[in-house]
C-alpha cells in the first residue's frame, strides 16, 4: 500500500467517530463511491486495495459505518488483526454516535440507518446479478445475514430500543480478538453478540470452540446445542472432540 494511502488509513482509524458531525451530501456520495469500489475489491480478493478504498471512505465520513466495516474485514483478510480490531472498534463508535443522534436529530439517525440497509440491498443485487464478479459464494449470504441484523435493529429502535451494535459487528470483533490472541475480550464480544441475537449460530459455535479449548466442558456442550438449534452447521469433529472431554 502506497504511505499516503496507509496515512489515510491510519487518521481514519485513530479520528474517533463519537465526535464526527454530518458531513456534506456530496462527501457522503463520494464515501460511498469509495465503500463500493472496496467492496468490489473485496469480492475479487485484492484486499490491499480495498483497505485504501474503505480507508478513503471513512475519511469523507467517518460514520459510514459500512466502510468500517469493510475495512475490519479487509484487514482480518491480510491477517492484521490488531488493526481489525481497531477497523471494528470504529464501527461500533460509529453505531453508538448514530444511535446518540436520536435524542437531538431521529430524522438523521433513522436516514444513516436507511441508507446503510439500502446500500446492504444494493450490493447483494449487484453479487447476485453478477454486476460484481465475486470469487466466493458465501459473499452474498454474509451481506443478506449483515441486512436482517441492521433491519432487526431498525425494528428495535422504532419500538423505543436503541442498542447500537449489530450482533454481526460483535461477532466479527470477537473473531479478530481471538485470531490476536485475545480470548477473554473474544468471549466477551460473541457473547455480547448471542445476548443481542440468540439465533446467531456462528457465535455460538465460536464459542463451543472456546470453551473447549479452555477446558469448560458443560459450557462447550450448551454453546453446541444452542448453535445447532439457530441452524447452524456444526462440525461433526467439533462435536465429538467436545463428547470427549473430562
Amino acid at each position: 500500500m502506497r504511505i499516503a494511502a496507509a496515512l489515510a488509513v491510519t487518521i481514519a482509524i485513530t479520528t474517533g467517530p463519537a465526535s464526527a458531525q454530518a458531513v456534506d451530501e456530496l462527501s457522503r456520495r463520494q464515501a460511498i463511491e469509495r465503500y463500493r469500489a472496496g467492496q468490489e475489491f473485496m469480492t475479487s480478493e485484492r484486499y490491499p486495495e480495498a483497505v485504501e478504498a474503505f480507508g478513503a471512505a471513512i475519511q469523507l465520513d467517518p460514520l459510514l459505518t459500512l466502510a468500517h466495516y469493510g475495512l475490519g474485514q479487509g484487514y482480518m483478510a491480510l491477517k492484521r488483526y490488531a488493526s481489525a480490531i481497531q477497523a471494528f472498534g470504529g464501527a461500533r463508535d460509529a453505531y453508538a454516535t448514530i444511535a446518540r443522534m436520536r435524542q437531538t436529530n431521529v430524522s438523521e439517525s433513522n436516514r444513516r440507518m436507511d441508507d446503510e440497509i439500502d446500500e446492504l440491498q444494493q450490493s447483494i443485487n449487484r453479487v447476485r446479478t453478477g454486476q460484481v464478479k465475486s470469487t466466493s459464494e458465501t459473499t452474498a449470504l454474509q451481506l443478506e445475514k449483515r441486512l436482517e441484523d441492521l433491519q432487526r435493529i431498525r425494528r428495535d429502535r422504532l419500538s423505543g430500543n436503541v442498542s447500537s451494535t449489530p450482533a454481526e459487528l460483535s461477532l466479527a470483533l470477537g473473531s479478530a480478538y481471538y485470531r490476536n490472541g485475545q480470548a477473554q475480550d473474544a468471549e466477551r464480544e460473541w457473547l455480547e453478540a448471542v445476548k443481542t441475537n440468540s439465533r446467531l449460530g456462528e457465535a455460538h459455535n465460536n464459542l463451543a470452540v472456546l470453551y473447549m479449548l479452555t477446558g469448560r466442558k458443560k459450557e462447550a456442550q450448551q454453546a453446541l446445542r444452542s448453535a445447532e438449534q439457530a441452524r447452524f452447521r456444526v462440525n461433526p469433529q467439533l462435536k465429538a472432540d467436545i463428547g470427549r472431554m473430562q
